[in-house]
Parts: structure tokens; C-alpha cells; sequence
């Protein structure tokens, strides 16, 4: 479904270059939610905003649905690709309603039956048919980012773009978000790639994992291979270990985080 080849992203402050991606290369199957992990800066974000259109890259081979992506994209193109961000209060207008948000794109595409594809929307996150007359400031953390998820699922898009949907929350209501999307994929049957720096929140929802450092894609493994530390990547171990929290006898046994 997604075939990205030798991705590079560039981004330039006067005369100084840098190198946020560099010849990222991976595929995603029709139906898999695809991971992505890495520590802050290590261009996992970036990689989903140039797939989303959102950033230009240097040189990339995008194909989706076996057809090439390019820069330029029309109505269809962007109907096919749905993005949720990082920040659900950042991501929402301060001055539109809960309604306006989830009819926009409807009108849009000219999609007919806007009052009831936003009930419908509204019941699928787990939102009341009150929370349409809202504003961002009125919701909760977690009620925004089911806004957010209702908004990118409402054109019933093929594939959904995650960067990161959980950090900005409590670690409370992680859970329910997670186990929201969970039961949207099976329902909506997209097909998904999500970006995280948490290790736990990717072997939830994905079934492969990519590792990325520095703007390099390190490695492409399993969950269940991750689970168990089948690999012998250094980064990975790392993030492992790191993921497990402080251990006071591996930093006895001389063998502190590199992260």
C-alpha cells in the first residue's frame, strides 16, 4: 500500500544543510499499521510529514496503492492520506465547534449527509451527540485527540498517519486512546503508520517496527523479535534497555544507558 525508496529531507537555515532524513526506505502492506521509533530528533516524524505531503523531500520514490506520489497533489490524493498530529489542542481551531472541525472536510470533498457522517463520527470515537456544540478549550486532553481521530477518519480514508497520538496525554488516558485506534483499525480497515518514541505504545498497534537514528533507518524487525531482544543493533538494544526504566544493577554492572 505505502512503498517509500530512498526518502531524503533536507531543511536549510541560511547556508547551513540539514540532514533530517537520509535514504529512508521501507513498505507497508495494505491493512498493517507499520511502526516507527526513535528518540527525539531522529527524523521518525519527519519521514510521516513528507509521506503526508507536509514537507518537501529532496529525492523519494513515494508509490501508494501502486501509484507515485508526487509533490503535487490533488483532492483525491489528499482524501486518500489522513494525518493526526502530535498536540490535539494545537491541531484543532481555538474558534470552530467540534461540529464545524468534522463537517469542514466534508464540505470540502462535497460530501452529502454532513449532519449525520458527524454523528456517526462523533459515536465511533466514543464522544456524545453534545460535545458537536464544544469548542477545544471545553474538552479534555483526550476528548480533543478523539476529535482530532474523528476529523482523519471522517473522509474514510485508506491510510492514517499517527505522529505520536498518545504522548501529548496522561498516561491515564493512553490507554483508552490506544485502545480506541485498536478498534478503529479493524472496523475502518485502514491502513496506518505510527510514530512513537515509546516502544510499549508501538508493540500495541503495529506488527513490524522501524528503528530510526539520526535521520538513518537502523533496522526492520517484529514485534514478537523485539519483544524478546532478538536483535543485535546497539541503538536497538539501547531503547530497550531504556524502555525498561533504571535498573540499578545494570548500571552496577557497568553498562549505563547510551540514549
Amino acid at each position: 500500500m505505502i512503498d517509500v525508496r530512498d526518502m531524503s529531507v533536507t531543511f536549510r537555515h541560511g547556508r547551513r544543510a540539514i540532514n533530517a532524513v537520509s535514504g529512508v526506505s521501507f513498505e507497508v502492506a495494505e491493512g498493517e499499521t507499520f511502526g516507527i521509533v526513535g528518540e527525539s530528533g531522529s527524523g521518525k516524524s519527519t519521514v510521516l510529514k513528507a509521506i503526508a505531503g507536509l514537507v518537501p523531500s529532496d529525492r523519494a520514490s513515494l508509490k501508494v496503492a501502486g501509484r507515485p506520489f508526487g509533490v503535487k497533489r490533488g483532492k483525491a490524493d489528499r482524501r486518500l492520506i489522513q494525518y493526526v498530529f502530535q498536540d490535539p489542542y494545537g491541531s484543532l481551531h481555538p474558534r470552530q465547534t467540534v461540529y464545524d472541525t468534522l463537517s469542514e472536510p466534508l464540505a470540502i470533498h462535497r460530501i452529502d449527509g454532513i449532519d449525520d457522517k458527524v454523528g456517526a463520527a462523533l459515536a465511533d470515537v466514543g464522544l456524545l451527540p453534545q460535545h458537536r456544540f464544544r469548542y477545544p478549550h471545553q474538552l479534555s486532553g483526550g476528548q480533543r485527540q478523539r476529535v482530532a481521530i474523528a476529523r482523519a477518519l471522517i473522509l474514510r480514508p485508506a491510510i492514517l498517519l499517527l505522529d505520536e497520538p498518545t504522548s501529548a496525554l496522561d498516561v491515564s488516558i493512553q490507554a483508552e486512546i490506544l485502545n480506541l485506534l485498536s478498534r478503529l483499525r479493524r472496523s475502518y480497515r485502514f491502513t496506518g503508520i505510527l510514530v512513537s518514541h515509546d516502544l510499549a505504545v508501538v508493540a500495541h498497534l503495529c506488527s513490524r517496527i522501524a528503528i530510526m537514528q539520526f535521520g538513518r533507518l537502523v533496522e526492520i524487525l517484529d514485534v514478537e523479535r523485539l519483544r524478546h531482544g532478538e536483535t543485535h543493533e546497539p541503538y536497538t538494544l539501547d531503547l530497550l534497555a531504556a524502555s525498561r526504566g533504571y535498573s540499578r544493577a545494570e548500571e552496577e554492572r557497568g553498562r549505563p544507558a547510551r540514549l
